[in-house]
């Protein structure tokens, strides 16, 4: 591969690099896939999935595959190199300033996530080893449901079991299993998962739901968008942007879910808790489904923000179910 192609990837804008990237090095590069400014993949092959994102600044060098999925995200300042593969799968998550050394394989699993300055090495050699000093070498692998939080360091040759939680700054030397949470250097086993989670019967999930609400009315509403007329009882939120009425609701699974024919809003985007629920006629309605984890594709500005305010904040991540609206 030229270093000229490369430079014309990294140099172009964002609109064009999906194209290029196909046309230049026959990568398969998915559905709305958005690779940001001076941000490129060079690699054997290339393969990105659909709705995926490569945030401005980051660039991946690897002379083996690499494989993005689903809906995954790799911010911006990483660097990813090496010799071999770098396989991330669907609903990754890779944090800003992020290293991850290749020369060995390194996959990182479904639903996982490398947070801000993560580093991950599959080998290890400074001092000569002609001197007697010990030099390892060895492929990474994280499971699918782990969380390494900033400044984890991973070394060579360890893989990480599914449903795992490592603490920030932590430093893994060594296999970890399934289930664990981790925190320390080296880091060692604090507990399991099972013991941090809570059952979430219904009216926990419904409670879920309005505690998001209002919280991305604070935060999203009132300070992002800088809105300053918000009506907000019940479960219920009312108000105007851009010229447009909304009405954003929770449709709760233990009390009976509201009239959505407000004639009041032009749109209503609905969190949904419900398992069985019929989205009614009349009024445009953009259900976030929160046990399905779907929602119908849209443009619509504030659809759009709920739906990455779940992600962002509270890990929840919702996929497309059909063409845009």
């Amino acid at each position: 591969m030229s270093m000229l192609v490369v430079a014309l990837i990294l140099l172009a804008p964002p609109l064009f690099k999906p194209w290029l990237m196909r046309i230049l090095l026959g990568a398969r590069i998915g559905r709305n896939v958005r690779i940001g400014w001076f941000a490129g993949i060079a690699a054997h092959h290339i393969a990105i999935g659909d709705e995926s994102e490569i945030r401005a600044l980051t660039f991946i060098s690897c002379h083996g595959d690499v494989i993005i999925g689903r809906y995954s995200i790799v911010s911006s300042f990483v660097l990813a190199y090496g010799a071999a593969d770098l396989i991330i799968g669907d609903h990754a998550y890779i944090g800003p300033q992020t290293l991850i050394n290749c020369d060995e394989r390194v996959q990182i699993g479904d639903y996982s996530a490398l947070g801000a300055r993560c580093m991950v090495y599959t080998h290890g050699s400074f001092f000569p080893y002609t001197e007697g000093y010990w030099v390892r070498f060895g492929p990474v692998t994280i499971g699918n449901h782990v969380w390494c939080a900033a400044g984890v360091f991973i070394h060579p040759g360890v893989t990480i079991g599914d449903h795992v939680f490592v603490n920030s700054r932590s430093v893994i030397t060594q296999d970890v299993a399934s289930g664990d949470v981790l925190e320390g250097f080296p880091a060692r086993t604090l507990t399991t998962i099972d013991r941090l989670k809570r059952t979430m019967s219904p009216q926990r999930r419904d409670a879920a739901a309005r505690q998001i609400l209002d919280h991305f009315v604070e935060l999203g509403l009132r300070r992002e968008l800088r809105l300053r007329r918000v009506e907000q009882c019940d479960g219920q939120v009312l108000f105007r942007y851009r010229g447009t009425r909304y009405l954003i609701v929770c449709i709760p699974s233990t009390a009976d879910p509201p009239v959505l024919a407000d004639q009041r809003a032009d749109r209503v985007i609905a969190l949904v808790t419900r398992t069985e629920w019929t989205l009614p006629d009349g009024t445009a309605i953009y259900p976030l489904d929160l046990i399905s984890r779907r929602t119908p594709r849209s443009r619509d500005p504030i659809h759009q923000a709920l739906r990455i305010f779940l992600m962002r904040y509270y890990g929840i991540q919702i996929e497309y179910l059909d063409l845009a609206t």
